[in-house]
């Protein structure tokens, strides 16, 4: 029996597909294993978004292929973003890779890997319209207790900068019946959080349906017995009065909301092929804390981008100020060949890109702060995660304000307590990211 190591790099939604990957692989009679020395076959899940994350997911292939020097490993296979756009240059100048498949050829992995094992060097990218279903086996890797949902493939939204159409396709929504027919058998293994993700999940529906049907499928999804539900990614212009009301009405819809915006300057949103304006966004914004009461709000943001003045960062750096987003996170602007901002001219100096990433962040820092501070003496939901690293007395958790990975934690101590549980903890202290508490 063969054993395959994985390696998932950039977005859930690629840990989706690299889950999918592990299923089938498994079903197949391959061991998947945790200890990469040990693995016959070692796959990496690239993203190639921007430049960071491709260098990372080159220096992770270069990493792994080490162990076939130091470890059991036959052979080594590229797979995801990086994979997709980059198939030639790859192959060309990697001798390290043994097998390449695109983001649009994962139901195929199995036979890539047995070629790759064969001692063949098998390329598979061609299909951009794949989107897996609950038809195929998915090997969860996140903790039992929470799982993503990926509800569309693709994008239309053809952002200026953004390289995702032209490796992941246009949008494509997977059927109702398929979703939750996924959501109900992860239920059953007892995921008590689900988080719907997508490129763009506001738009869900109006490929298949011929309208928005993101809240039809969290009314649906709310039928069954799962405790969480969150929603990450919606573009800010498509949250439709239907989604508010289900935020604020549904009690297992987690009352969050991630929605990047990028930029609020009109002269930059429209250079980025974006819609609306700070105006509308800020609007937006007090429309949705002034209808769901205590609504966390997420957003991104990119500094940098090609033609940017002092005075439109200074007027994205004022919107923050104002807005008060209880999460933000700001990218420095990645030239990315074959998008129409990247043949742009006026490409902003790195070191500026990346001082105004740094001030964005520290006013940021203050913000998070203060709204920290005013949930002392509250009381909050919090999953369990498990036990602190650096204290074995104190557990460590999420509330319904956090998304995994990206948000912020909540340590505390209590009675004992199972990785999954939820319960209520009174908060006693705050950083700029993190809350304290007790049971």
């Amino acid at each position: 029996m063969l054993k395959v190591g994985f390696t998932s790099l950039g977005c859930n939604k690629n840990l989706v597909d690299t889950e999918v990957m592990m299923g089938l692989l498994a079903e197949a009679g391959f061991k998947i294993v945790e200890e990469e020395k040990s693995a016959d076959i070692l796959i990496v899940n690239t993203c190639g978004f921007i430049d960071e994350a491709k260098e990372e997911s080159i220096n992770a292939v270069l990493e792994l292929a080490r162990y076939k020097e130091e470890g059991n490993c036959k052979a080594l296979i590229v797979a995801g973003c990086l994979a997709q756009r980059y198939k030639d240059e790859l192959l060309k100048e990697m001798p390290e890779i043994d097998g390449i498949i695109g983001t649009g050829e994962i139901d195929k992995i199995v036979q890539v890997v047995r070629d790759a094992a064969a001692g063949m060097r098998p390329e598979l990218v061609t299909d951009r319209e794949f989107i897996y279903d609950h038809t195929l086996p998915r090997w969860q890797s996140t903790p039992p207790y929470t799982a993503y949902v990926k509800i569309a493939e693709g994008c239309d939204n053809r952002c200026s900068y953004c390289a995702i159409p032209g490796i992941r396709g246009g949008y494509r929504s997977r059927p109702k019946e398929s979703i939750l027919q996924e959501v109900n058998d992860l239920v059953r293994r007892g995921v008590k959080e689900v988080i719907l993700i997508a490129q763009d999940t506001t738009r869900y529906g109006t490929d298949i349906y011929g309208r928005y049907a993101l809240t039809e499928l969290i009314q649906e999804i709310a039928s069954l017995p799962v405790h969480w539900i969150r929603i990450l990614y919606a573009y800010p212009t498509r949250i439709t009065d239907d989604l508010i009301q289900i935020i604020r009405g549904e009690p297992k819809v987690c009352k969050y909301l991630d929605m990047p915006i990028q930029h609020v300057d009109k002269d930059i949103i429209k250079a980025m092929n974006r819609q609306g304006d700070r105006e509308e966004i800020m609007k937006l914004i007090n429309r949705l804390r002034k209808e769901v009461p205590g609504i966390t709000l997420r957003t991104t943001l990119i500094v940098g981008f090609p033609g940017e003045t002092e005075a439109q960062f200074q007027n994205l750096l004022e919107f923050v100020r104002e807005a008060k987003f209880d999460r933000l996170g700001v990218f420095t602007y990645s030239r990315e060949e074959s998008t129409p901002a990247g043949m742009l001219a006026n490409q902003v100096p790195e070191e500026v890109k990346i001082k105004r990433r740094d001030i964005i962040m520290r006013e940021q820092q203050k913000i998070s702060l203060q709204k920290n501070r005013q949930k002392i003496g509250s009381t909050i939901l919090v999953m369990v995660e498990g036990i602190s690293a650096d204290n074995p007395e104190i557990y460590v958790g999420r509330s319904d304000a956090d998304a995994p990975e990206i948000d912020g934690l909540v340590y505390f101590s209590g009675p004992a307590l199972n990785p999954g549980d939820i319960v209520q903890v009174k908060i006693t202290d705050a950083s700029e990211y993190d809350l304290i508490g007790e049971v």
